[in-house]
């Protein structure tokens, strides 16, 4: 008798347990656009922006799954010593490549539109984006690991992590676990 009562207001609760999940997570996107934008305005000097957006991407950015995933199933094969410095450096490869897409002091116009759920612990916050003239669809795709994580950024449909995928994935193939950490240490070592 207790569970055909309880039922009901567990099965009422689902949708607004997801409801809530899907504002946290835009909601905590918003809060790392505007600490962004605020970082790279106070900075003002092109050449110091990414040491300077590091320690706020860091906490809204899980650099390790997107390092995972960029990756492939390669991964597994990795020592946790070179998984560290592959994270490493793909984060200092995707930050200096963030960060060179900003002009301190102008800031995109950004409209985002309803979350939608993909999966258990997972969001998607699609927006559209205007900045300096031009327009973007960029969607974030979020996770719950400590607190909502971007995980994969898709821009005009091009996602991010499927995009190195295919070159680190080539990378391993032909040398392993070494070849991707001298691929992406190559790429950091460029000047911007």
């Amino acid at each position: 008798m207790t569970l055909r009562i309880l039922l009901p207001l567990i099965l009422a609760a689902a949708p607004l347990a997801a409801s809530a999940q899907l504002s946290e997570a835009q909601t905590r996107l918003k809060t790392a656009v505007t600490e962004v934008l605020s970082v790279a305005d106070r900075t003002g000097n092109r050449n110091a922006l990414p040491e300077s957006l590091r320690p706020v991407l860091q906490k809204y950015v899980s650099f390790e799954t997107m390092t995972k995933r960029a990756v492939g199933p390669g991964w597994r094969q990795f020592t946790p010593a070179q998984q560290q410095q592959a994270t490493q450096l793909f984060a200092t490869l995707i930050i200096r490549s963030y960060s060179s897409k900003f002009t301190p002091g102008e800031h995109p116009e950004i409209s985002y539109q309803a979350a939608t759920s993909p999966a258990a612990e997972r969001v998607d916050v699609p927006t559209n984006m205007v900045y300096k003239g031009s327009h973007y669809n960029v969607i974030y795709r979020m996770e719950q690991m400590q607190g909502w994580r971007i995980t994969d950024v898709v821009i005009e449909g091009v996602s991010l992590i499927a995009n190195y995928r295919s070159q680190l994935d080539a990378q391993f193939k032909k040398g392993g676990a070494n070849a991707v950490i001298s691929s992406l240490t190559q790429s950091v070592s460029r000047p911007q």
